[in-house]
């Protein structure tokens, strides 16, 4: 972990102080050095001073340019303040989304937005924007920029639309096709986060970001990964209180035990007990998966039948026993075993 040794504030109005009064009031609403953090657009600033945008952007550009230009900036205060900051895009994984940047050099607004001004003055700095596949990030190296990227977007080719992979295959999957020397874990996750192509949802399970599964919506996707993820059945009343606590969501039991009736994803095997149809679980009634199971096996004893009901059920033997001697249904047999009507 690398420390930072500077303010950044105190830079900055060094840096602001090779300005005239009006290029210094700029840079500030610009990058939102004041109190309230705020970042100005050129139209905002160009009212504030009955100029137009063009002319703010030209004041804006020029006055960086004469910032780097004064003694204060190439001093040697400055070339180790600079060097600290490259120290920590390198140990973030050499190339870090602006957001992941910012946040780890502060949780304040207004010192991350002295620190982006910094970003942008120094030469040792690249950022490129937002894409179609990436989110912006910063970086010191263009090779090793490159070549992040590049393995991202072959790590994008793995994913087809329903596929997740837990974290841990995922990053596997990283260092099995990666050449570069930087794969810590963290760093590798922060490679990750770089994508707009694929996400992770709440469980760290991974796939393509449009995938309903990691962009979840509405209370029965959400139910869907409580249960999947629980990996054994679960009453409603629990699923509606793990939507909450993992999505943010406050959900209405009765209104989660609705929509699960509803899905057909949801098998109903107990009394306000879901299970994944997806796990092999039978649909219906204790009668219907007696039906199921006499058609699959034939005739069957009694004990062997309750074993094979509960396997689907959570319900107690002599529930299913009152079932079997349902006649219009079920008939027992003269060697003691039963079948279907």
């Amino acid at each position: 972990m690398v420390t930072i040794t500077f303010n950044p504030k105190q830079i900055n109005k060094k840096f602001l102080l090779e300005l005239p009064e009006r290029s210094q009031d700029i840079i500030n609403h610009r990058y939102g050095l004041g109190s309230d953090a705020k970042k100005n657009t050129l139209d905002a600033i160009g009212k504030r001073y009955g100029v137009t945008r063009e002319r703010v952007r030209q004041i804006e550009n020029y006055s960086l340019k004469n910032i780097k230009k004064s003694d204060f900036f190439n001093s040697e205060e400055v070339v180790t303040v600079f060097n600290e900051l490259s120290d920590v895009i390198k140990s973030l994984g050499e190339v870090v989304t602006e957001n992941d940047l910012l946040t780890y050099l502060s949780k304040d607004r207004q010192i991350q937005n002295n620190f982006l001004l910094m970003l942008v003055l120094g030469e040792s700095f690249v950022r490129e924007k937002e894409d179609s596949d990436f989110k912006s990030r910063w970086f010191t190296d263009k090779k090793i920029s490159k070549d992040i990227l590049s393995l991202l977007q072959k790590l994008h080719k793995e994913f087809n639309e329903n596929q997740l992979l837990s974290e841990r295959e995922v990053i596997s999957l990283v260092h099995k096709n990666s050449k570069l020397k930087s794969e810590k874990e963290e760093a590798v996750k922060r490679w990750l986060s770089l994508s707009k192509v694929i996400d992770k949802n709440p469980f760290d399970e991974w796939g393509l970001a449009k995938s309903p599964d990691i962009k979840v919506k509405g209370i029965r996707s959400h139910a869907y990964l409580v249960v999947r993820q629980n990996g054994s059945p679960m009453h409603f009343k629990e699923v509606a209180k793990m939507i909450q606590k993992h999505f943010g969501k406050k959900v209405h039991v009765a209104t989660c035990h609705n929509e699960l009736i509803k899905d057909k994803r949801f098998v109903l095997v107990g009394r306000g007990l879901y299970a994944l149809s997806e796990w092999g679980y039978t649909k219906g009634i204790v009668k219907d998966v007696i039906k199921d199971i006499l058609k699959k096996e034939g005739s069957l004893s009694k004990d062997k039948i309750i074993e094979l009901v509960l396997k689907e059920r959570y319900v107690k033997g002599n529930t299913v026993v009152v079932n079997l001697q349902n006649p219009n249904f079920f008939k027992k047999n003269n060697n003691g075993t039963y079948s279907i009507v």
